[in-house]
């Protein structure tokens, strides 16, 4: 199972060799007086897990700034110079999110050469399911699993994508499941003031997916992670729930009763502080992806490409510039798609991978990052 400090320990079995289980008992007795932030323990993989296919959908929609411009007080050079975005994609008429992302996963499967009914475990990354109770059970329903995996949804808003990686790994290493397809999906777009001009300028929908495979230890494609929430930063982004202003015809029906029975409740459109979210962006992403480096025991110099959760270009390369990372190496296709929360990540990955110019063996830092506050770095090796 996963430690605190973004490694995987092993669970002793009775078979297990002596100097596999003196190795670990150090380790532990190690851990016990280290805090998680000074970790250096060796990496003790029993089972290794990497990246073997992606895949991506978009909607057909296609909103320019332009076409914003006609609806708010702004203009294509406004939006752009100030977050790097020109066009963004939105669900219309019959498009639906589960649908986008079952056509990502399908093509991440495809890329994988994995059949659906041998997946182990479905991960929808969303903030936005289209049930309340979630829509990863979709998935597996418009894959034609006929093993009904297990498949669940993930709300962590744009650190969604990586929280799923993660997750996916400590399966794979912690349950002996062999393949998990980790999606990210949201729709942003039905949770937008498009009257807002400094909120609805940002966003857009999409879905990304990656099947995450087990491997042999010398393998393993998942060298080090750092994640963190702050629940202090939650009045700098949010959409949160409200009580309907309709009236409830049985409000009255019930005198003894008082507040009984509650009203209907809905999410508010998204809220969100920009300058402060900056700040907390250019702030700990860099410390995030230092800390999930020293983890895997890497220098800054191994990582090939440094892909971002796609929010605005400004945050993308404050983070390089601190990172040290040069632009050529920075993956961004944030102008085309805007900020699509849980599924930028994949749909970045994806895009970079079918294009070539990101190549089997290469090692990504990616980093997500939004509300709650929360945010997660891992270091990853494709294919």
């Amino acid at each position: 199972m996963a430690n605190a400090s973004g490694f995987f320990s092993l669970r002793i079995q009775p078979s297990m060799p002596i100097h596999q289980f003196l190795c670990l008992a150090s380790t532990q007795g190690a851990h016990i007086t280290t805090s998680p932030s000074q970790s250096r323990l060796p990496r003790l993989v029993s089972q290794g897990c990497k990246l073997v296919g992606c895949g991506s959908a978009v909607p057909s929609l296609e909103i320019s700034n332009d076409d914003l411009s006609k609806f708010v007080e702004t203009s294509d050079e406004w939006i752009s110079s100030r977050t790097g975005i020109r066009r963004r994609r939105v669900l219309s008429g019959k498009d639906n999110l589960t649908n986008l992302a079952a056509e990502a996963a399908r093509k991440a499967l495809e890329m994988a050469n994995v059949d659906p009914d041998d997946l182990d475990l479905i991960l929808m990354c969303t903030s936005t399911p289209e049930d309340l109770f979630g829509s990863a059970p979709q998935i597996q329903k418009q894959l034609g699993c006929k093993t009904n995996p297990l498949a669940y949804d993930i709300t962590a808003a744009c650190s969604g994508f990586v929280l799923g990686l993660i997750s996916a790994a400590s399966h794979i290493r912690g349950s002996g499941f062999q393949n998990v397809l980790v999606v990210g999906a949201d729709a942003l777009s039905r949770y937008v003031d498009w009257t807002d001009r400094g909120s609805c300028i940002l966003f857009g929908d999409a879905a990304g997916a990656v099947v995450v495979q087990a491997c042999n230890s010398e393998e393993d494609g998942l060298f080090g992670f750092d994640v963190h929430s702050d629940g202090n930063g939650q009045r700098h982004l949010n959409a949160a729930i409200k009580e309907n202003n309709s009236n409830n015809t049985l409000d009255s029906s019930n005198g003894s009763v008082l507040g009984f029975p509650p009203r209907q409740s809905s999410y508010s459109c998204i809220q969100m502080n920009g300058k402060e979210v900056f700040r907390f962006a250019v702030r700990s992403v860099p410390q995030s992806i230092v800390s999930a480096l020293e983890k895997a025991g890497l220098p800054a110099s191994s990582i090939d490409w440094l892909l971002l959760h796609q929010a605005n270009q400004r945050i993308i390369e404050a983070v390089a510039t601190r990172l040290e990372v040069p632009p050529e190496r920075v993956i961004s296709n944030l102008a085309n798609y805007g900020n699509t929360s849980a599924a930028s990540i994949p749909l970045a990955l994806d895009e970079a991978v079918r294009s070539g110019k990101v190549k089997e063996g290469q090692t990504i830092a990616v980093s997500g990052f939004g509300a709650g506050l929360s945010w997660g770095s891992a270091i990853i090796r494709w294919g």
